[in-house]
């Protein structure tokens, strides 16, 4: 069915989505967290969703499922480190999250299947 590189990066970049997706929202009774959650789980997760996205490309070799799929993180990184200073970093940061989100659903809904065989695929 999957292999093990297909099963990891599949569930990694649900993983990486979802706990990005907390982390950012929060919930209320977690609210004395928050610093953990935005300071260090959020990127933890964005992380683990850019990472699962590049080692996507090896199962699927399709650069554009991976490109689409990294945007989300990229911007949440971007968003929490170097533009953190700006007031419209926060838009960034759910537009990369919103992102992620649908890449994931995208996945879910239309699993990527790779496109050629290990012999004719460049790397």
């Amino acid at each position: 069915m999957f292999s093990p590189l297909e099963l990891v990066t599949r569930i990694g970049d649900k993983a990486g989505s979802i706990g990005a997706l907390v982390s950012a929202i929060g919930m209320g009774f977690l609210s004395q967290w928050e610093g953990v959650f935005i300071n260090t789980l959020l990127p933890l997760f964005a992380v683990l969703a850019l990472a699962m996205n590049i080692l996507g490309w090896f199962s699927h070799r399709q650069w554009y499922r991976s490109f689409i799929g990294s945007i989300g993180p990229i911007l949440v990184l971007l968003s929490l480190y170097p533009w953190f200073q700006y007031g419209w970093s926060s838009y960034v940061t759910y537009t990369g999250l919103g992102l992620m989100v649908a890449v994931s659903i995208w996945d879910m809904v239309s699993p990527a299947n790779k496109r050629c065989d290990d012999e004719t695929c460049t790397a």
